[in-house]
């Protein structure tokens, strides 16, 4: 038994069985990797994986109780070399950072920035995209940390810690009908075409909730995961924009209102999630307290001891 097998089963699995994807993601042939994953299932003693002639169609029971052993071990063994790195040279490495949109464009910079004076020679990426790729990145291990809004929950093997609460805005142009409103109602909203985010996206869930409950059936004629380009459809009068309350600068919008909507959406909950078994660096810690200053690093250490 070897790591290298070990890679080649989870692989296989993140790969949906796919084993020509798993031999060009870890450079080796696809006859390699049957050849090392039966190598193993015969040390073994139990079929790892379902066959169909030569195609893998699934796990098989002890498979599953196998893969997720595995996934363990190759978590320790990646816990094992972080360990060295955070003795041998506390102050350089990568971390990578899996976010939204929203959270990279309006809520990171001032972060990043600090993060960056106070650690030079960290190599930082960010990663963007939706909260269920964000979600998987991390569980994958391609990303260190992950800050969304929604979906980071429902992922069993992170764990995740609330950061701040915000709200949405409503932004139209100048010379709309609802420019001059000071109390708008869903109602009056509803009236007209909706520009908003994608599902599952910025808190779009809240939005739809707060329409259901009037009974409204809200006119989304353009969905976007960019506040940016949504700001830029409404500049265009096609329709009312439903924002982030973060992503609108009245100095930057000169050409849209924005319209308070506490009062009709509810608060959304930006939160931070870690793997569930990970050893961080201390600087990805450092981040995180940066990020929400209310979180120290010791409570997070704490908790992912208790998942482990």
């Amino acid at each position: 038994m070897n790591f290298q097998q070990l890679r080649y089963v989870r692989e296989a699995v993140r790969r949906n069985l796919n084993l020509t994807e798993v031999a060009n993601v870890l450079f080796a042939s696809q006859s390699g990797v049957s050849k090392q994953i039966k190598d193993l299932e015969d040390e073994l003693g139990v079929d790892i994986f379902v066959r169909r002639g030569k195609r893998l169609t699934g796990l098989t029971e002890p498979g599953k109780a196998v893969h997720r052993l595995i996934e363990r071990m190759l978590l320790d063994a990646e816990n094992l070399r972080r360990v060295a790195r955070q003795y041998a040279d506390e102050d350089t490495g990568h971390l990578v950072v899996a976010t939204t949109h929203t959270q990279a464009r309006y809520a990171l910079p001032p972060v990043i920035r600090q993060f960056k004076e106070a650690f030079p020679k960290v190599h930082l990426a960010l990663r963007q995209g939706s909260p269920r790729q964000i979600g998987q990145m991390l569980v994958d291990g391609e990303a260190d940390i992950a800050i969304a809004t929604e979906g980071l929950d429902s992922y069993a093997d992170i764990l995740t810690f609330p950061c701040y609460t915000w709200h949405h805005v409503i932004v139209v142009p100048k010379d709309h009908p609802l420019a001059t409103r000071t109390n708008v109602t869903l109602e009056e909203v509803a009236d007209f075409p909706i520009i908003t985010y994608e599902r599952d996206i910025t808190g779009r869930s809240h939005i739809d909730e707060a329409f259901e409950k009037t009974g409204q059936l809200p006119d989304v004629v353009l969905t976007a995961i960019d506040a940016d380009v949504i700001k830029t459809y409404v500049e265009l009068g096609m329709g009312v924009g439903i924002v982030a309350a973060m992503a609108y600068d009245s100095k930057r919008d000169t050409g849209l209102v924005a319209l308070d909507s506490q009062h009709l959406f509810a608060a959304s909950t930006t939160r931070v999630g870690v793997r569930k078994g990970a050893i961080l660096r201390a600087y990805a810690y450092r981040l995180i307290e940066m990020f929400a200053p209310e979180l120290a690093g010791t409570d997070i250490t704490g908790k992912l001891r208790e998942a482990a």
